[in-house]
Parts: structure tokens; C-alpha cells; sequence
């Protein structure tokens, strides 16, 4: 190490001040601003007459430098002076945060009281070093039979959960936030509607999760900027606890609406749209974003992130790229949902690429053996509705149909039900085993208007 080292770690993190510029202009939801050179994403504070408003360098047209407020552009004059805060944007982390409600900012919105930091943590921090991220060979029990038993999720692993509006998503986050074997809790809201932020932590989260979680809010009227910037936050406050040794879980609702925030700020900032409307930024943002969960040496941080969808998922872009920079996702049925199956997990279109890395053997064989049952009894589903399959027919079939009202017994859970990782996976093991040792179906049980338990 050179003598110098110590001093140039120093001037690493030395903040220049004085820096000011001069408003010329505003244009939609853009402030142009003279003699101002100062970085992308550097955070600004623009003294209107009426009170300071901050902001954010996103970019530069020719000789000036465009800033996006980070609250309404009314009162903001021609020569109004505008003044370099911080190079960087950051939030306040510390161990006082558990408990809390904060916005994008880190600010406390909870009305609990002043909140104290131990440091400033870096929004957009350097990436990992993927050669020092540690396999994923743990599992972690999230509570939720379905998740638990047939896409069993390991600690570091990032899932995408697709789901159209109403389909149950924030009943499954709730769950998930209080049953999930985790140290630490982080939850992202992303664009939420005001009243359902509340609705949220009292309904679906409750005392008892709240307890060990963070959340961070931003709704749907606030700024865009503000809307990315809660999402790096709470990505921040996680890494702050993983780093600290802790297994975190970070759950974020939702990436279809942080994906529009974006794409206002790039399209403001002059970017081209690229594809169905979304600018080159949008994209290279979910996987940065992304790519910040996962096992480090310490402690891990496991992600659900949530993608609305509705109608072809394959022609919606960031669906696309969610499905394509995560390690699995959880498709959400509105048709599951319509028959009273909660959670409407449909575990024959999701998938967990890592379960076979943390479970054993007999864990994965139950779970494919028992998903090819699904699907066999769902090619027949027509077929026995209107009474045209014969039981005898096919043993494999009437297999599925057998075992069908005890699957979805296992597959279905109350919200407030916890379930044992330990006794889901007897449970899954022993409903392997007696589908499998089971005779062809009763023909008493099959044919028209008869239930199997759908």
C-alpha cells in the first residue's frame, strides 16, 4: 500500500461546495440551467422566491445542464440561482430504520418521530465483483406452501412475480413479508396508490411484520424521479443490512411502474423510444437494479419483485427483460383467483431456476413427479367437464385426477396461515408417494357434473 493510499480514499469522498448556476429556462418537467458543471445524478437545490425545491442532474443540452425538480416547477423564475448539494445521491441508513416508513428520501412519513442515521449510503453503488458472489445452495422458507414446496427459493435468489390487478399480489407479499425466514424485511412501494400504502401495512403486513421491515414509499403523484429514487433507496437500506451480516428480504411493488418512471425522465432528457414507447434507459436500469440482490460473503438479500402484465405477456417489453435478468418468477392466475385458490400461484408457468441447488432429491423429485400431475389433469380438464373421458382409459390420468383435490389442498393456504418449511416438504413428499401408489380413479367419482376438487 503507498503512503499516498490514505489520502486519496480522502479525496474520493470529498464533496465539492460552492458550486451554482443560473435557471434559463423550463420546459415541461425539465429546468435548463447555465454555468453548472456538475455530474449526472448529482442532487441540486433550486431557491425559488417562494421556498428551495430540490433536484436532480439528469442530463445536458448543449452548453447547459437540465435538472428535473424534485416537487412541482411552479415559482420557479428565469435567474433563479441553483446550487450543487451533493455529487451523489444518497440516503441515511442505520439500525433505527427497522420499524419505519420512510419516502424515497429517506425520510420518515410514518409520524413515529425524528429518525437517527448511522451513515449516508450510496444510491447507485459500484457493482459486485461476480466472482465473489457465493453459490446459492440455501434455501429460503418464505411461508407460502406453494413457493415453499414446488419453486422452493434460495437465500440470494431474485424472483419476478407476474400478476395482472386483482389478482392477489399484495395478499402474497403480505404473506411472504411475515412468514419469510429472514432477519430483515425491506419493502419497496413503488407508485402505490395513497390509500392503498395504508391498506398494505395494516391489512396485508400487520404488526408483526412491520416490526422487522423497512418501507419505503413513494406514490403514484410524486415526482418520477422521485418514484427511481425510492427504489435504489430501498435496494440501499438493503445492502446496508446485508452488509452487516444479515439475510435480507426485499420485496418491490412494482418494476411496470418504477419501468414508467423511467421511461418519463429519459423521454423528458431527450432519449429516442426504443421499444413500445420505452426509452434505452429504462432497460439498462431493471438490470442494474436487479443485479444489486444476492449472496455476498456475509449476508444475502433474496428479491420478489412484482411485474403488473395484462393480456400477451410476450408482447410486453418488461415483462420480457424482468423474466430474463431474474432467477425465476411466480405467475399469478386470475383464473386460479376467480375459483377461490389462494394464492393463485400457477406453478406449471412459474419456476425457480435454483431449487435444484436447495433442496434435496426427493424434495425435487415429489415437486416435477406432482407438476406433471397438474398438467396431465389440466390437458384432460375439458374432457372430463363435459364427460367424454372414460375412467380406465389412461392409469396416468386417473392418477392426476385422484390426486388432484389433495395437490390443491396443499397449493391453497389462509393468509394468515404460516406453514412449516420442514412440514410442507413431509407433506409434499407423502402426497408423492401416496398419488404414486394410488389405483386408477374411482369411475364412481368422474363424469359429468362431477367435482375432482376444481
Amino acid at each position: 500500500m503507498s503512503v499516498f493510499d490514505p489520502y486519496k480514499q480522502v479525496l474520493q469522498r470529498v464533496e465539492p461546495v460552492g458550486l451554482a448556476g443560473r435557471v434559463r429556462g423550463v420546459r415541461g418537467l425539465t429546468v435548463t440551467v447555465s454555468d453548472f458543471a456538475v455530474g449526472i445524478g448529482a442532487a441540486c437545490r433550486i431557491d425559488r422566491v417562494a421556498d428551495p425545491v430540490e433536484a436532480r442532474v439528469i442530463g445536458f443540452a448543449g452548453e447547459r445542464t437540465v435538472v428535473m425538480p424534485l416537487g412541482a416547477a411552479e415559482g420557479i423564475c428565469r435567474g433563479d440561482r441553483v446550487e450543487l448539494v451533493r455529487a451523489a445521491e444518497t440516503v441515511g441508513v442505520g439500525p433505527d430504520l427497522l420499524g419505519r416508513v420512510i419516502d424515497g428520501r429517506g425520510r420518515p412519513i410514518d409520524g413515529a418521530g425524528r429518525l437517527r442515521v448511522e451513515s449516508q449510503g450510496v444510491l447507485r453503488p459500484a457493482p459486485l465483483d461476480p466472482m465473489r458472489r457465493p453459490a446459492i445452495d440455501e434455501p429460503l422458507p418464505v411461508g407460502v406452501r406453494a413457493i415453499d414446496a414446488m419453486l422452493t427459493v434460495g437465500r440470494g435468489q431474485r424472483m419476478g412475480v407476474f400478476s395482472g390487478p386483482g389478482v392477489g399480489k399484495s395478499l402474497l407479499l403480505g404473506m411472504i413479508a411475515r412468514h419469510a425466514a429472514a432477519d430483515v424485511t425491506v419493502i419497496a412501494l413503488i407508485g402505490e396508490r395513497g390509500r392503498e400504502v395504508r391498506e398494505f401495512l395494516d391489512k396485508h403486513l400487520g404488526a408483526e411484520g412491520r416490526r422487522r421491515a423497512v418501507v419505503v414509499v413513494s406514490t403514484g403523484d410524486e415526482p418520477p424521479l422521485l418514484r427511481v429514487q425510492a427504489a435504489a433507496a430501498a435496494t440501499c437500506v438493503a445492502e446496508y443490512f446485508r452488509d452487516r451480516g444479515r439475510n435480507v428480504l426485499l420485496l418491490m411493488d412494482s418494476l411496470t411502474r418504477l419501468a414508467m418512471a423511467q421511461r418519463q425522465i429519459g423521454l423528458v432528457a431527450g432519449e429516442p423510444p426504443a421499444t413500445r414507447g420505452y426509452p434505452p434507459s429504462v432497460f439498462a436500469l431493471l438490470p442494474e437494479l436487479l443485479e444489486r440482490a444476492g449472496r455476498t460473503a456475509g449476508g444475502s438479500i433474496t428479491g420478489f419483485y412484482t411485474v403488473l402484465v395484462e393480456g400477451d405477456e410476450s408482447a410486453d417489453p418488461i415483462a420480457e427483460a424482468v423474466r430474463a435478468a431474474t432467477d425465476g418468477h411466480v405467475h399469478l392466475s386470475a383464473e386460479l383467483a376467480q375459483r377461490g385458490h389462494w394464492p393463485a400461484i400457477d406453478v406449471l408457468r412459474s419456476v425457480s431456476r435454483a431449487m435444484g441447488d436447495v433442496v434435496d432429491p426427493g424434495h425435487a423429485t415429489a415437486a416435477e413427479e406432482l407438476r406433471r400431475l397438474i398438467a396431465l389433469r389440466e390437458e384432460t380438464a375439458d374432457l372430463l367437464r363435459i364427460g367424454a373421458y372414460k375412467p380406465g382409459g389412461d392409469a396416468e390420468v386417473d392418477r392426476a385426477v385422484a390426486a388432484m383435490p389433495r395437490i390443491r389442498e396443499l397449493l391453497t393456504q389462509r393468509p394468515e396461515e404460516r406453514a412449516e418449511f420442514g412440514e410442507t416438504v413431509r407433506a409434499l413428499k407423502a402426497l408423492h408417494a401416496q398419488a404414486m401408489a394410488a389405483p386408477a380413479a374411482n369411475p364412481a367419482r368422474v363424469g359429468p357434473g362431477v367435482s375432482d376438487g376444481e
